[in-house]
């Protein structure tokens, strides 16, 4: 008998679905959608305005797909690490296209190495401002007393 554990790799939502993830083919209301990830329908409409999202519709309703499931995740993930909508547009492009899927992670690694610089810089410029604010509020507890 085997006792070595399956190694398991979890994709990031950013990088598309994983290959074992099963996507639900049923279509999504723009209110499912919205209460699937918490968003609101300006939210979904933004995102569809922008090309981001292509829902299908019937009449005045919008129906969301498999496929906008998935790049909603990938948004919703690329926006929280602070990417732009061109950058989220390049992973999209980057996920969906049929280029070998480890050029794509080494593609979006880079893309996450590029945008971690940027946020550590912002936050040594925020840390900077803090302690300039925590100086002058100590000066001030000093001159108020």
């Amino acid at each position: 008998m085997n006792n070595t554990a399956a190694k398991i790799v979890a994709v990031p939502d950013i990088a598309g679905p994983g290959q074992n993830v099963v996507l639900d083919d049923r279509a999504l209301a723009i209110s499912e959608m919205s209460e699937r990830f918490d968003v609101t329908l300006r939210t979904l409409r933004f995102y569809e305005e922008k090309g981001l999202l292509n829902p299908v519709r019937k009449g005045a309703r919008r129906f969301y797909g498999a496929r906008d499931v998935s790049r909603m995740r990938v948004i919703l993930q690329a926006k929280k690490i602070g990417l732009t909508l061109a950058e989220i547009r390049r992973v999209i492009k980057l996920v969906e296209s049929n280029a070998n899927r480890q050029d794509q992670f080494r593609e979006i690694q880079e893309i996450c190495r590029s945008q971690q610089e940027i946020l550590v810089e912002q936050k040594q410029m925020l840390d900077e401002q803090l302690a300039e604010v925590e100086n002058i509020l100590s000066d001030f507890d000093e001159l108020i007393g």
